[in-house]
């Protein structure tokens, strides 16, 4: 069958050569791959290596491009959230390549499940998946993140200042306690064999250092009394026995080393048999474990305060449950101090409360006044009702823990050019979750180049063959009505 229209795409243009019959759209996606070297890190980080090397060779070369420009963002935002400055934070996201390739390998392999059925991730699963990653990091390495992910994957040169990554005045230097002096002089001491003690030489040989043993020693002194067979040993084999792989247990044991001095019989177990009696799925442990550990060290009392309170806001059973599956730090956020005060605010702009904590909850562990204020008074200074905001959070949750200047605001700007009306973003709020410069610019150029008009919500929201059939369906009707025309 001949074509009507034999279409040249590049990075800039479209281009088109009219010939005969039926409308032929240019794919949005090439399949061609990253070389393999980019995927290649030291042992330490094989972990995700191979699923996502995997992934990547079924991933389009510009569905790649802008994933790592969305974990570029991640990058930046969370180095600033952590007190790195704006220009630091933004010039490490972009000079650190091979650590957003190691990234983008992590998501793969998260995902892996989404990519082999063509489903693009958006922003904000984007997010959800490598924030807890980069915690971790963060718990582990502290102030000198931005020299690992600058040195990636190499150690970072032990004499390179970090004063970028710190507070312009770095608060003085505490002097450790004699109990913390003993404890971490405990974990380093040599035995007669000349050996480590063998709890220490236990935790080496799970992917934990000396140095971030005795990180966690000053943190938690008990840590360094822990006996390898009554209390160590147990647990890490317990882990193991949930499907938590090996190389994810050095990070959970940083995150919440006191899991080890907790009885498996009389507290986690009992506090895992509640929490699924409450609804958490118990195929999915191995996960919310990694995500948040200090999940199985809360009393009884806590966990029923935050299941009260959820309740209370007419969250149902069921719901709750998927609620701790998917975000267990909820757990930590303080019912009168945080989650009241959050979910009053939220009221009093007429959203209902307990679809957004089903729908978005860590939306509740946001700043009222550094985070949520700033993002209600610009809409409305964009002369958007109180009614209209609420519908908008309501309809997508996630809108307020988006940056104001990095994400609302470059987006708001784009839309301004586009020819639709404000009520548009009030249908559909999700339009801030995408990616402007590799979703929202380039479909919005094509779709004007064809000369059609289509919803916001289909340009978006559609995968990447739906959106070319949306558009072929547009040219056709068009064609047809000149040719009725004629």
């Amino acid at each position: 069958m001949k074509a009507l229209f034999a279409i040249r795409c590049s990075s800039s243009s479209v281009g088109f050569t009219y010939l005969l019959s039926k409308p032929v759209l240019p794919s949005s996606r090439n399949r061609l791959f990253l070389p393999d070297k980019a995927f290649f890190f030291c042992r330490k980080w094989e972990g995700t290596r191979v699923d996502g090397l995997s992934a990547a060779r079924s991933v389009p070369p510009t569905l790649l491009t802008a994933e790592k420009e969305e974990a570029k963002a991640v990058l930046a935002l969370f180095l600033k959230n952590q007190g790195v400055s704006k220009s630091v934070a933004s010039r490490t996201a972009n000079k650190s390549d091979v650590f957003i390739d190691h990234l983008i390998s992590r998501l793969h392999s998260v995902h892996k499940s989404r990519y082999l059925v063509g489903r693009e991730l958006t922003t904000l699963e984007i997010r959800d998946a490598l924030i807890p990653y980069l915690e971790s990091l963060h718990e582990e390495h502290g102030n000198v993140l931005v020299d690992v992910v600058e040195n990636f994957p190499d150690p970072p040169v032990k004499d390179k200042p970090a004063a970028a990554a710190l507070p312009a005045i770095p608060p003085p230097e505490v002097p450790l306690s004699s109990k913390k002096l003993k404890a971490v002089s405990r974990v380093s001491e040599i035995g007669p064999a000349g050996d480590l003690p063998p709890h220490i030489l236990y935790l080496i040989d799970l992917g934990l250092d000396l140095e971030k043993i005795k990180v966690i020693t000053r943190k938690f002194p008990a840590f360094a009394y822990y006996s390898l067979e009554g209390k160590i040993k147990p647990i890490v084999e317990f882990l193991i026995d949930l499907g938590i792989p090996k190389e994810n247990l050095p990070v959970i044991l940083t995150k919440r080393p006191q899991l080890c001095g907790i009885s498996l019989s009389e507290n986690i177990i009992p506090t895992m048999r509640f929490l699924e009696d409450l609804g958490v799925d118990k195929a999915q442990w191995a996960k919310v474990i990694y995500r948040f550990p200090a999940l199985l060290t809360y009393s009884r009392q806590k966990v029923e305060s935050t299941v009260d309170f959820l309740s209370e806001m007419g969250v149902s059973a069921d719901s709750i449950g998927k609620i701790l599956t998917r975000a267990p730090n909820i757990i930590s956020y303080s019912v009168e101090d945080k989650l009241r005060p959050t979910a009053d605010y939220f009221s009093s702009l007429n959203v209902d409360v307990g679809i957004l904590l089903f729908r978005s909850p860590s939306t509740f562990g946001l700043s009222i006044e550094a985070n949520l204020k700033p993002i209600t008074e610009f809409f409305l200074g964009k002369g958007y009702t109180q009614e209209e905001i609420g519908i908008m959070i309501s309809r997508y949750g996630a809108l307020y823990s988006f940056s104001l200047e990095d994400n609302l605001i470059p987006k708001w700007e784009f839309f301004l050019t586009m020819d639709y009306s404000k009520d548009e973003l009030v249908k559909f709020p999700q339009y801030f979750g995408y990616s402007l410069e590799h979703r929202i610019k380039p479909r919005y150029a094509l779709v004007r180049e064809y000369g059609v008009r289509l919803l916001l919500n289909q340009i978006l929201s559609l995968s990447s063959s739906n959106f070319d059939k949306a558009l072929e369906k547009k040219l056709m009707i068009m064609t047809k009505k000149k040719t009725l025309l004629i």
